[in-house]
């Protein structure tokens, strides 16, 4: 009896032992070069999932196996791998790495370590677009990304954004980079109906986003083929992370105001200049003269004095309230947040809201099945206000003389009896809201049915809804005298599916191949429909039901296209310093002809880890050092969906149903685009990486130009679609970062510099828009063609212009037609300098353009010397008067024309330099954020376009009116373009 007790008693313990033994409790702190504990850590078990997130003060807790190896990383900081052996207590302790080499960038369908990457890749983090007052993530980064250069356009709030990466490579098809957000190809084009596009990326709320990745070169982003000529951004939404269970929240609040103002006449400037130029034009009796003001409403004598440029514009106010949890455990991790923005523009009448929703769960079915879902839905409404080429639009209520009061003595209200629309009447009682819901979704399988293996698939949708309404009550200029009203529906269905399988194999541990083959399949579909009405019973009935006309505008229609794609690429290292990389997509779309439906697209590059080499081991000066090389080639299929093809219109008679031709002749032998793409790389790291960067040299040829080539129009037909043309970008970029002090106080500097040349190398006939801008053959996209104005003859004041052989001449036709202008600039760039000590953080970005030209071409009515009844800039007061007189402003001479015609005399230099941002914060220790119940506090001041250094004398160098059409060759165009908003703000973010 004793001896089975004994056996027993040695059994249990037996098996004590070896439950002991399968598994080991592991503590520690992770630290930073100071000592300071560092949250959100990531400590993992190598080889598997289990893994925590070190908490506030940088402790952590993990059961792991027998023979276990810890890997301890967080972005910017060197990775260690401590192996566990028979410790139970391990301390990292990890140093900071500003070039973080070791981090994974993601790239198309994947990730790789930044050191392998054989592309040119540009990546951002969360902290770059977190908390800005901007109402799309690419206006935050605007400064940030060498060889991409990002125009805001205008001041209106949720306006398209210009995106150009490494220079434009198209004429007349879209030159916007492809958008994949959590993997999916998504809506980037506008689907309004406005003459002015909205930004449907405005949809996607910034504080949601984990990084955004720029594959700039064609190595990198000819994983997607057709679509990748203009570049391909990458967004990945923040995900949970196994640990601590994290909430945080913040809340910010600020006001705006414009950027730069322009100065108009005052009342006596204005009857002087205008009593002169009427003089001139040999109306001398003031009695004559004050009739012929007041047959336009103006009396030169009404002792009224109206600032009516200042009129348009007001103080802005921006908020913003978010929240969100993460966390998880080995199984499942998760990450909600919400988030509600309100920004008052400032400019008069335009008004921004966006709340948004999101969830991301990830799930560890087993070992080898995981499953994801990641869910948002958004509701934005933009009030918005008329385009700048209308006359209700508020910038142009300058045009007004200052002598008509805004509101009427007589009847106390806004004055109607203005010169031109007093459109404060319209912008007061007009509506003219576009309101979205939005949802970015897609869900994976991921499945790893043997080692090295993984096969994921994936469905993801992008739903957009888009409603336009427009109400015009009766007595407004856009309204007439019954009303109007206005109202679309717009909904875009686009969803994908991708399906992929990666396999990893390392042979003899200095072989490394990873493998990747995939399908993909995306489809569009696009339904609008809108009604129009007129005759409305009062401004309370507002909707189409209630007008008594129904008119011509209603309307109902559809648009879509599919694509459908199989891709692979191959990576191989060789002792992590020999590097290979090859990509291949073919990709059919419906967009093109029958006789091109399908397009082969593909790229190799190579690297070379120079600093693994022997002869650079263990030196103290050559952290790291790569050279890589690519080519590849690249598409653009962003046309309409139908121009291959020879399509029939309705065209109803009377009551009688007919159909007839469209005016395009259908073509089918259209194709896509090619970009073949030269990229030749260099990346740096010395002395312990305080000095790193990139410098990469490229050049882009792209034949085939999709453009629609005008027809004779007694055949019946307008336009045909055609691949003829080509053009070329080289260019060369330059990004460098300094780390110049690294102890208590930290000082860093991100620098980046961007030339690009573009050129059209071919071209069948030149293009030209009524606002000066012109594509030729040897010529940039967009150079300004027109006269070229030679100043003023000081003998009687006319206006002079250049003759062929270089004289001067007073006869605008006798001037020949030549480029008088660029609007490309010679470089772009940006620097930011980031300080802290102990607590406080101080952040400075600075964006600086130079050597492109803009056209103001409302100079035509606002700069030109008195020539009609329209407000004048003040520098107008500089013009001719008497012989012998040397000014660049023409004599004032009322209706005649002198100087009045397009010509170079409104394309002046758009060079600038711009604080973009200002953020100074100041950290709570954790010892007192703790007193609170609170793991990390922060208080910050934020100041966004603090300062703009230019020579441009209009409202604001970084515009580009979208009034004229929205083609890529119309750039650098002002025309009572509103200026970007500067904006103070006061923010807090907390954290449980």
């Amino acid at each position: 009896m004793k001896q089975k007790f004994l056996l027993s008693l040695v059994w249990c313990l037996l098996l004590v032992t070896t439950a002991w033994a399968q598994t080991r409790t592991v503590t520690g702190r992770v630290t930073d070069a100071d000592g300071s504990g560092l949250p959100g850590v990531t400590v993992l078990e190598r080889g598997t999932t289990n893994g925590v997130s070190t908490s506030a003060d940088g402790a952590f807790s993990l059961t792991v196996q027998p023979n276990a190896t810890l890997v301890i990383s967080s972005i910017g900081y060197n990775t260690q791998t401590i192996p566990v052996g028979d410790q139970s207590v391990i301390n990292a302790r990890l140093g900071t790495n500003e070039t973080v080499l070791n981090e994974a960038v993601v790239v198309g369908y994947g990730s790789q370590a930044k050191s392998e990457v054989t592309g040119s890749v540009t990546q951002l983090s969360s902290k770059d677009v977190e908390n800005v007052p901007v109402v799309s993530f690419e206006q935050a980064i605007q400064g940030r990304t060498p060889g991409v250069t990002i125009n805001q356009t205008s001041g209106k709030l949720g306006a398209g954004v210009q995106i150009r990466v490494r220079g434009a490579s198209s004429v007349t098809a879209s030159n916007q980079p492809l958008y994949v957000i959590d993997g999916i190809p998504v809506t980037s084009q506008d689907v309004g109906t406005d003459v002015e596009p909205l930004n449907p990326l405005a949809d996607l709320n910034p504080n949601d986003i984990e990084s955004i990745t720029i594959l700039k070169d064609a190595a990198s982003a000819a994983i997607y083929g057709s679509r990748a000529s203009n570049g391909v951004v990458l967004v990945t939404t923040k995900s949970g992370r196994q640990g601590q269970t994290k909430v945080n929240v913040g809340y910010y609040v600020g006001t705006s105001e414009t950027t730069r103002r322009q100065k108009f006449l005052n009342a006596a400037q204005y009857n002087e200049l205008f009593r002169e130029s009427a003089a001139n034009a040999g109306i001398t009796d003031p009695d004559e003269v004050d009739a012929l003001f007041l047959d336009f409403g103006i009396d030169l004598n009404s002792g009224v004095d109206q600032n009516w440029s200042e009129e348009a514009f007001r103080t802005g106010k921006v908020s913003q309230y978010d929240a969100n949890v993460s966390g998880g455990d080995a199984k499942t991790r998760f990450y909600l947040s919400t988030t509600y923005n309100d920004q008052t523009g400032i400019i008069i009448g335009n008004r921004f809201r966006r709340g948004s929703a999101r969830i991301n769960l990830d799930h560890s079915i087993t070992e080898k099945v995981k499953v994801g879902l990641n869910l948002s839905l958004t509701r934005s409404v933009n009030d918005r206000i008329p385009n700048d080429n209308a006359f209700t639009n508020p910038v142009q209520l300058n045009a007004l003389p200052p002598l008509q009061p805004k509101i009427d003595p007589e009847t106390g209200e806004l004055n109607q009896l203005t010169l031109y629309t007093n459109n404060l009447v319209d912008i007061e009682r007009v509506t003219n809201r576009a309101g979205t819901y939005r949802s970015f979704s897609n869900a994976y399988l991921s499945f790893n049915p043997i080692k090295n293996l993984t096969i994921r698939t994936e469905a993801g949708a992008d739903f957009l809804n888009l409603n336009e309404d427009i109400y015009a009550p009766a007595g407004t200029s856009s309204g007439g005298n019954t009303g109007e009203g206005f109202s679309n529906q717009t909904q875009v269905m686009n969803y994908t599916t991708n399906n992929t399988a990666n396999y990893l194999l390392t042979l003899n541990e200095a072989n490394t191949i990873e493998a990747l083959a995939g399908f993909s399949f995306q489809r569009s579909d696009l339904k609008q429909t809108s009604a129009e009405g007129r005759g409305f019973p009062n401004a309370e009935f507002t909707r189409i039901a209630s007008a008594a006309i129904k008119t011509g505008g209603s309307s109902s229609s559809r648009d879509e296209f599919s694509f459908v794609s199989f891709f692979g690429r191959v990576n191989y290292a060789y002792q992590g310093k020999y590097l290979l990389s090859g990509s291949v997509r073919r990709d059919g779309s419906s967009r093109f002809g029958a006789n091109n439906k399908y397009g082969t697209f593909g790229a190799g590059s190579v690297g070379w880890v120079i600093s693994e080499e022997g002869f650079l081991q263990d030196n103290s000066i050559v952290n790291f050092l790569k050279l890589r090389a690519s080519y590849g080639l690249t598409g653009n299929a962003e046309i309409g969906n139908f121009l291959s093809r020879g399509l029939f219109t309705a065209l109803p008679y009377a009551d009688q149903a007919g159909i007839r031709p469209s005016t395009v002749v259908g073509n089918p032998d259209l194709s896509w685009e090619s970009t073949a793409q030269t990229d030749i790389g260099l990346e740096f790291g010395f002395l312990d990486n305080r000095i790193s960067g990139e410098i990469d040299v490229y050049q882009k040829n792209t034949d085939d130009l999709l453009l629609g080539r005008q027809l004779l129009y007694v055949n019946g037909y307008n336009t045909v679609t055609e691949n003829v043309g080509k053009l070329e970008n080289r260019g060369l970029e330059i990004s460098l970062n300094t780390r110049n002090f690294d102890k208590d106080f930290k000082w860093s500097t991100n620098f980046n510099i961007s030339f690009n040349r573009n050129e059209i190398t071919e071209l069948t006939s030149p293009i030209q828009s009524g606002q000066l801008a012109s594509v030729r053959e040897g010529q940039p996209i967009g150079v300004f063609w027109g006269r070229k104005y030679a100043g003023v003859d000081p003998a009687n004041g006319n206006a002079l212009y250049y003759a062929e052989d270089g004289s001067t001449t007073d006869e605008i036709t006798d001037s020949p037609l030549q480029v008088v202008g660029n609007p490309n600039p010679d470089y772009t760039g940006g620097i930011t300098n980031t300080f802290s000590y102990k607590g406080f953080d101080l952040s400075v970005l600075g964006q600086f353009v130079y050597g492109n030209d803009i056209y103001n071409s409302a100079g035509v009515y606002q700069a030109v010397n008195g020539d009609f009844f329209d407000n004048q800039t003040i520098e107008q007061l500089d013009r001719w008067q008497k012989p012998g007189d040397r000014t660049n402003v023409p004599r004032a001479e009322l209706f005649s024309g002198n100087g009045a015609q397009a010509s170079s005399r409104w394309v002046t230099k758009g060079s600038f330099l711009r604080v973009k941002n200002v953020t100074f914060g100041y950290t709570l220790p954790a010892s007192v954020a703790k007193l609170g119940f609170l793991q990390t506090a922060r208080l910050y001041v934020q100041a966004q376009n603090l300062a703009t250094i230019t020579n441009y004398d209009g409202y604001d160098p970084e515009v580009n009116t979208a009034a004229f059409g929205q083609g890529n060759y119309v750039l650098g165009v002002d025309f009572y373009t509103p200026p970007l908003a500067k904006t103070f703000l006061v923010g807090i973010n907390l954290g449980f």
